[in-house]
């Protein structure tokens, strides 16, 4: 891992630890790690195997365990200074993770670890490059909900194209993934699936989307479109902290080389697109 990824988990680790009642929201750490919002999260993810949520919970209940043992706090006390305002709420989260309640563990006098170990190189290795995308003008249609279903999008998309005689001004087919899967609940997931338009109006009952352009990490996979998650592992957690390279303010897409209806799956060409500064 590169020094500035690794100082960026670092901080941020640092700034939850230090400021367990404080603003630790995915944007706040974003910016504690000054990181694009966009991919920060993924990064996180793939060095450390943990969300940034589960690590909130997990660094904010070993500074409550370590204070239940080596202090005579109050456990409401205890609660609010590593952000749980509703007593409650704390019993039930510490007593989940650590298999006793507060007071209980307390009188055990027991202690666990507080860092994860970085995972950087356990994920499968896949081909990257760098290239200048040219900007692109998209035709399709949005999706809300599991990126697994993105396909019923994709197939609505097909079968309008074909009713209107869309092929002969369409170019690589390809989908927008707005948000990161292990931060936004699956029901709120925001997608996009089209293709490249060479047209002049926008047909009716289809949406326009642009890609930039520009710098441009490609990691090209080839498998079932189900795999695909440990692609993007991959490429956020061996390939970017150790690329010296920046994500944009932009979020990734995906193109797709070649056609589930006449290759077999194993047999699927895509290439994963992480824009860079």
């Amino acid at each position: 891992m590169s020094a500035p990824y690794e100082q960026r988990i670092l901080r941020v680790l640092n700034y939850i630890h230090d400021t367990p009642a404080g603003d630790l929201s995915l944007d706040q750490l974003a910016d504690v790690a000054a990181m694009s919002r966009f991919h920060w999260h993924r990064v996180f993810h793939a060095v450390t195997g943990e969300t940034c949520a589960q690590a909130v919970r997990r660094i904010r209940l070993h500074r409550a365990a370590s204070a239940l043992v080596m202090t005579g706090d109050a456990v409401a006390q205890i609660a609010q200074s590593v952000g749980y305002a509703n007593l409650g709420s704390f019993n039930r989260a510490f007593t989940e993770a650590y298999g006793a309640s507060p007071a209980a563990f307390r009188k055990a006098g027991c202690h666990l670890p507080s860092r994860p170990d970085f995972k950087t190189g356990v994920y499968p290795m896949y081909p990257v490059s760098l290239r200048q995308e040219p900007a692109r003008r998209l035709i399709g249609l949005a999706h809300t909900g599991d990126y697994h279903l993105i396909g019923k999008k994709f197939e609505a998309f097909g079968a309008l194209c074909e009713t209107r005689n869309l092929w002969p001004h369409l170019g690589v087919m390809a989908a927008i993934y707005y948000d990161d899967p292990d931060s936004v609940p699956a029901a709120d997931l925001r997608s996009y699936a089209g293709g490249e338009f060479h047209g002049a109006e926008i047909p009716e009952g289809l949406e326009e989307r642009h890609l930039a352009g520009g710098k441009v990490a490609v990691l090209t996979y080839k498998g079932p479109y189900a795999g695909i998650s440990a692609a993007y592992h991959s490429l956020f957690g061996n390939w970017l902290p150790g690329s010296g390279e920046e994500p944009a303010e932009a979020p990734c897409y995906e193109l797709y080389l070649n056609n589930p209806r006449e290759v077999a799956p194993e047999e699927l060409l895509t290439e994963i697109c992480l824009p860079l500064k």
